[in-house]
């Protein structure tokens, strides 16, 4: 015998998406208990000078994984620029890794375009920052300890510059 669901069970599970918080309204990250080393593609900054991971230790790092045909990407660059501009500095700096075909001009073109003015940037070959980093999918996010190791790692876009997230971050230094 089938059951029947009333009219306010159905109106409220349809509302129930809409009432509950925000999916950023927690950390980022659930961090690891056991810091992992990390492999490093070569990576090419603005100025044509090929870097690695390491060059970046003693401070914690938040690499961000992007594209400029990449929606969510493009979509999340505001807020990493808004966490640059409030944390960066001696003990933390966001690294973001553009990993389009087109090479590293078609990022500055990209940041000139929606007004990125405190993010470097940085591009490095798709294939090589997959298989040096093991991500999936558009943006993947790590957050790096001051020793060059993943401390934590979210696949998907986040809003960078909220207060869980600047309370995560913080509390890695």
């Amino acid at each position: 015998m089938p059951t029947l669901i009333g009219r306010r069970a159905v109106l409220g599970a349809l509302a129930a998406p809409f009432l509950a918080g925000s999916a950023e309204a927690r950390p980022p990250f659930r961090l690891r208990e056991d810091p992992q080393p990390l492999l490093s593609p070569p990576i090419l900054d603005e100025a044509g000078t090929t870097r690695k991971l390491d060059d970046f230790a003693g401070r914690v790092i938040l690499l961000n994984i992007w594209a400029t045909w990449c929606p969510p990407c493009r979509e999340e660059m505001p807020t990493l620029d808004r966490l640059q501009s409030r944390l960066g500095g001696a003990d933390f700096a966001v690294l973001p890794l553009c990993i389009n075909d087109a090479g590293i001009g078609r990022g500055r073109r990209f940041y000139d375009e929606i007004g990125i003015f405190d993010l470097p940037l940085y591009w490095a070959e798709a294939l090589r920052v997959q298989l040096a980093l093991a991500f999936i999918g558009l943006p993947t996010t790590l957050l790096i300890d001051r020793k060059s190791r993943e401390i934590g790692r979210l696949q998907g876009p986040f809003a960078w510059d909220s207060e869980d997230a600047v309370a995560q971050i913080v509390g890695a230094f």
